[in-house]
């Protein structure tokens, strides 16, 4: 089967998955846009040709870098063969490309430019876990890597403390006792959690526990790759009358109304506009 070599506008980026652990599940689409592709775009050049081999096949195309470190100089590079009407396929480590990977950058500049943009469906981290949770699915989002940090990181956290749909992270395993701390601190020890440990490879793990129970665990030490499912924050309406009165204390400890109005209603689940209407009115009267 041949491989359409471009559109009206030159050249076609393609975006395609790779197995996140078996090699099994390479799709004939990926081998199909490898061996067919004019450039390839690597995030690590020998992974890559690592993956090649365990494939059992050869590319003819050049193969270059691109990862975090180099992505904003390669885009250049990747433009100029589209417009030599090349098809150019980019791929990542493991997963699909600019799903906390690289590919962003090349994406939005081939799209102003009026290239072709497609992908190779396939493997991805974020929706096995999600899959495998056990946790709703139907409503979910996406954090990726929190900040190192502590602080920064449960500042993060805080501000996902209401939300109601299921979050799915990725941390590196020397991270992850620290990053449950925290969020049991900040979301609540009783919060259901999942931790999913070497997805679709041999030693596959999928520890389901509240996040008090999976820090005690991760405590004695976790390898391999890490994504972590959390269930969303349970909506919680809160009576209005109490929530002025949490408003007008937040004010009376010098937060600034508007302020106090936005954190309230955003843990409460009443209207900010109506919650403002009424705690302007209680401060006046």
């Amino acid at each position: 089967m041949t491989v359409p070599t471009g559109s009206d506008a030159g050249g076609v980026l393609v975006l395609a998955a790779t197995p996140i652990g078996d090699i099994a599940d390479a799709s004939p689409a990926l081998i199909r846009e490898l061996t067919g592709a004019g450039l390839i775009a690597a995030e690590d050049t020998r992974r890559f040709k690592a993956m090649l081999g365990r494939l059992g096949i050869t590319v003819d195309a050049p193969v270059v870098s691109y990862f975090d470190g180099n992505e904003a100089s390669r885009v250049g590079v990747l433009l100029d063969a589209l417009a030599e009407g090349r098809r150019v396929v980019v791929v990542t480590d493991a997963g699909m490309p600019v799903v906390s990977d690289p590919g962003f950058r090349v994406v939005a500049a081939a799209a102003e430019r009026g290239f072709r943009v497609t992908a190779v469906p396939g493997p991805s981290a974020v929706l096995t876990a999600l899959a495998v949770s056990g946790l709703p699915s139907d409503r979910f989002c996406f954090e990726g890597f929190l900040p190192r940090k502590s602080g920064e990181r449960r500042r993060r956290l805080e501000a996902l403390a209401s939300e109601e749909r299921t979050m799915i992270f990725f941390e590196a395993p020397h991270r992850l006792g620290d990053f449950l701390a925290d969020a049991a601190s900040v979301l609540g020890a009783d919060r259901a959690g999942v931790v999913c440990r070497e997805l679709t490879k041999t030693y596959e793990e999928v520890r389901r526990g509240s996040l008090g129970e999976l820090t005690a665990w991760a405590a004695e030490g976790v390898r391999g790759e890490i994504t972590v499912v959390i269930s969303g924050a349970v909506a919680v309406v809160a009576s209005l009358p109490d929530a002025v009165g949490a408003v007008l204390g937040r004010v009376a400890e010098g937060e600034r109304l508007k302020d106090a109005v936005a954190e309230v209603a955003t843990a409460s689940g009443l209207s900010k506009s109506a919650l403002y209407d009424a705690a302007l009115a209680a401060r006046k009267g």
